[in-house]
Order: structure tokens, then sequence, then C-alpha cells
């Protein structure tokens, strides 16, 4: 067997193959962009059948890189969480588009459900919340509006991505990790297993859904690769982006700014629970024990980048938006609220919709573009301060994800929130929290505290603003959301 890692990480906008060395080094890397459909407002799908075979050819191009498949020790697979995959078991293939963990069509879903007073409940039970994000409110919306589902019957196989792409690898293997399985609104997560309360109030069938597994493993392998590789590491991708940050004891707290922006906080193995709309989930499961993550959720992140060049027009690249945040001395009274499919935690408000106010004759591009970078550390306070009224504040905080290469940001995070920011050199967190996964399912690592020597150097951000400068933007960002909120008097 070889020493060589192969993580898979599947994410929203791309899918990405790369080779990690024992000691973290990563040796070799080949990415895919992926195709989103906006079939209408606040509809967001992904073809799945794309997903493998940009996936698959990924990793056979890492496996070349190896020297052969005896030359990888295990394979790791990181997620895109709440994303759904309808498959055929028969055929193997899917049978309606993937909706993304973007998607808002099950809105009116989570609002019947809301006012008939089922949140409480579900939240004691799964440590989530009622709102599109997550897969049970998918299912329900998909069981009763795409036909096919049904009339496929005992073929019929419902996943998150993980779980499809270990399907494909295996010929037949129907697994979910916990951490995936805790975001569905399906599992109870005390208990670690499929809740039939929860299946029947979303109507998910319960033979499509997959089997709860460990973290790290050996689950199965593949031979798709001309030799047999295990499959030895699942996680979804912020839950592996907390443990490539190396967060494993209770208060690590680590942010992960790509597509969307998410924040967990290591819980330990009590079962938390949050009065302030944050989320309770599984941070990992070995041999049945559950260690829990206090979680929020930021659904706008990276992404608006990406519309303010692909929509409007303001940028030609991503680099290009340190510089003009630089090149002006402030925000000039402009605010930016990325609401551009609803807002996550600690509003948890779907009907919510961005807007850019406090606009004048002297605003330029370089203030929209700043106002809509400032939205990160504006977004990350609300959050802290969330955590902090649940007993959870940060005394520091450990960021990675593609936003974060921007000096700019990483400072910027520092000085609204007030506490050091911690950068590692390599910013692919989540990709290497599977590769530690996958050396500890393979038996590489004894435990993750083994693992954890992968992650390297980092950089320290201090806070350099006067308070009443921090306070001054704060109010004004207050100010901001205040005006994109639903009203709900009338």
């Amino acid at each position: 067997m070889g020493e060589k890692l192969l993580v898979i990480d599947e994410g929203t906008t791309s899918t990405r193959a790369m080779l990690f060395a024992p000691d973290g080094t990563p040796l070799a890397s080949q990415s895919a962009e992926l195709t989103q459909y906006y079939p209408a407002p606040g509809l967001v799908e992904h073809d799945a059948a794309e997903i493998w075979e940009k996936t698959l050819r990924c990793a056979a191009a890492m496996v070349e890189a190896a020297g052969g498949a005896d030359q990888i020790a295990a394979i790791g697979i990181t997620n895109q969480r709440e994303t759904l995959v309808f498959w055929d078991k028969a055929t193997g293939e899917p049978l309606a588009p993937a909706i993304v963990w973007q998607d808002r069509r099950s809105a009116a879903i989570c609002r019947t459900l809301k006012d008939a007073g089922e949140e409480p409940g579900v939240q004691a039970r799964t440590g989530l919340l009622l709102d599109p994000y997550f897969s049970g409110t998918k299912i329900a919306w998909a069981m009763a509006n795409w036909p096919q589902l049904s009339e496929a019957g005992e073929r019929l196989a419902i996943g998150t991505i993980e779980s499809w792409l270990v399907w494909k690898l295996t010929g037949g293997l129907h697994i979910t990790d916990a951490t995936n399985a805790s975001r569905t609104l399906l599992m109870g997560l005390g208990s670690g297993g499929w809740s039939d309360g929860l299946i029947d109030l979303f109507s998910a069938p319960r033979a499509a859904l997959p089997e709860i597994v460990d973290c790290a493993g050996r689950f199965g392998e593949t031979t798709l690769f001309g030799g047999r590789i295990p499959i030895c590491g699942l996680a979804g991708d912020q839950q592996a982006a907390t443990i490539g940050q190396a967060c494993l004891s209770p208060g690590d707290t680590k942010a992960t700014y790509g597509t969307g922006a998410f924040v967990l906080t290591n819980a330990g193995e009590r079962q938390p629970a949050s009065k302030h709309r944050l989320l309770s989930t599984i941070l990992w499961q070995f041999d049945g024990r559950r260690t829990y993550a206090i979680e929020g959720s930021v659904f706008v992140a990276g992404s608006v980048v990406k519309w303010l060049r692909d929509s409007l027009g303001l940028i030609q690249s991503a680099g290009e938006t340190e510089a003009l945040a630089r090149s002006v001395p402030g925000n000039g009274g402009v605010y930016f609220v990325p609401a551009l499919t609803g807002l996550g935690a600690p509003w948890w408000e779907p009907e919510a919709r961005g807007a850019i106010s406090g606009l004048s004759l002297a605003s330029t591009k370089a203030h929209v573009v700043r106002a809509a970078l400032e939205a990160m550390a504006h977004q990350s306070h609300d959050l802290k301060a969330a955590f902090a009224a649940d007993g959870a504040d940060w005394s520091s905080l450990r960021i990675d994800g593609g936003m974060v290469e921007n000096d700019w940001i990483a400072q910027d995070l520092a000085d609204v929130l007030g506490v050091t920011v911690e950068r590692p050199a390599f910013t692919e967190t989540t990709a290497l929290g599977a590769a530690m996964l996958a050396g500890v399912g393979c038996g590489m690592f004894a435990g993750l505290e083994d693992a954890a020597a992968m992650r390297g150097a980092v950089e320290m951000f201090e806070p350099e603003i006067p308070l009443p400068t921090r306070q001054s933007r704060l109010d004004g960002w207050h100010t901001a959301i205040a005006q994109v909120l639903p009203d709900r008097t009338t």
C-alpha cells in the first residue's frame, strides 16, 4: 500500500481532487468548474451526472500523478453538504436535478411547518431550524412535485453529494457519514440514527435513505483506477475544514469563507442547544461516539464576488477586489447586504433579499466593491454576538477558504471582530481535513491529534482600528440589514 492520500473535495462551484503526502504537503491538484442552473428566482440546481463525470476525471488525474492506484493509501471525500441527489439504484443515473443547498424552493413548506408550531420540536431533535437550506425540506418538495421519484419505488436512492460519489465509486454502496446526515433534518442528533417521526414529517421514503456511518474507517473500495483503493474518510465540507484547522478542543473556532461563510465552534461530546438561532451539528463521529459543534451559516460570501463579476460586470476577476477596497479610505456610507439567497444565521429569513444602500453621487465602483467585502466582517460580527449570547464567544478565529487569501479581508475581520485572526499558510483546509480523516481511517494516524501535524504554519492578524470606528461601521450595518428583513406585522 502506498502512503499518498487522495482527497475528493466536491464544492458548490467546482469539484477538485488533491494528492497529499502524510506530512500534509500538497503534491498535486486538479479541478473543474461545475455548472449551476437557476431555473427561476431562488432555485439553484446541479447536474449530478456532471458532478460525477468531472469528479471522476479529476480523481483519475491524481491517481496518474501519484504513479498509480498502488501508491495511494486511502481516499477521503468532503462535499457541499445539504445538496441532494435523487438517483435510480438499478441504473445508477440521476432521476432529477440535484437541489443545491442554496435553493429556496421549499420556503413555503418551512413557513407552513413553522406556523403549525413544528420548529421547536424539530430543533430539539436535530439541532437545526426549519429552513430551505436543509435537505429534509428539499425532499418534502421533491416528493410532492417530481412524480418520477415516487414512480421509481424501491429503486429510488436519495443522498447528499458524498453519498452519491461513494455509490458511483463503489458500484452501489449506499452510505452517508454522520456529519452530512446531521444536516438533513431527518437524524436525531442525540441518537445518531434516522428518526421515524422526522421522516414522516418530511415525507421522506426511508428505503431510499443511506446507512449512517462514522467519519473515518474502511467503508468500501473503488476499482475504477486500475487497482483497489479504500475509501476511509468522509465529512461535510465545513466539518472537514474545522478538522483541517485542528479545532480539536472545546472552544476552538474556525470560519470558512468560500461560496458561503460558515463558523463552527468545537462543543465537545455534550450535545449543545442554542437559544439564539445557531445550529447544533456533529463535528465528527468515531466508533459511534460523536463530537459536536455549534454552527453559524452565512449563505452568501465568495459568491457575492462572483455575482459582482458575472452579473454586474463591475470587476473582471476576483483578484481586483483587494486593490479596489484599498483604493478608498472607507465605504463612503455604502453598505451591501448580500442576501441574494435569503439571510442565514442568526436571522434565518429566506424571503430577505439583497440591497446596496447609502449610494450618492460620490459613490464609485470601489465603494460598492469594498462594501461587498466589508459584509463578510459584518455578517461574522452578527454571528459572534449570537455565539457569545449562547456562552461560546470567540477568543480567536481560525480562517480559511478562497476569500481570505485576500489580506485586506483577513485584516478587516480582525478589526471588526476585535480578536486575533489566524490564517494557515495552506488555506485549503477542507481538503486537508478530509486527508486527515482518510489517514486516521486507514491507520496511518492513531487519531486526529497525530494527524493535526499536517496543518503547518500560520499567520496572525491583530485588530488595528479604534473602537469608535468599529462601532460606527457596525451601526451603519445594523441600519442596512434592518431594511431588508421582512415585515412580519402585516
